[in-house]
């Protein structure tokens, strides 16, 4: 799913400064669609729920330490 790794990107680059849907609108994917790309990144362990910030959700520590060796 080419949208899913776009918006997985998008979503590293934005460290939290917008919501999990503006995020997902400002790449060009609606609503529901961006819902269904979190249900499975979240299913997939690449990112976790966290409310401290405008977006929810941030990567997981896992991942993380891989995109930090890549």
């Amino acid at each position: 799913m080419k949208n899913k790794e776009n918006y997985y990107k998008a979503l590293i680059a934005n460290k939290g400064q917008l919501n999990e849907i503006d995020l997902g609108e400002r790449i060009g994917i609606e609503e529901d669609e961006t819902r269904e790309i979190i249900t499975r990144l979240l299913g997939e362990h690449k990112i976790v729920y966290t409310q401290n910030r405008a977006c929810s959700y941030s990567l997981s520590k896992t991942m993380k330490r891989k995109t930090k060796n890549t």
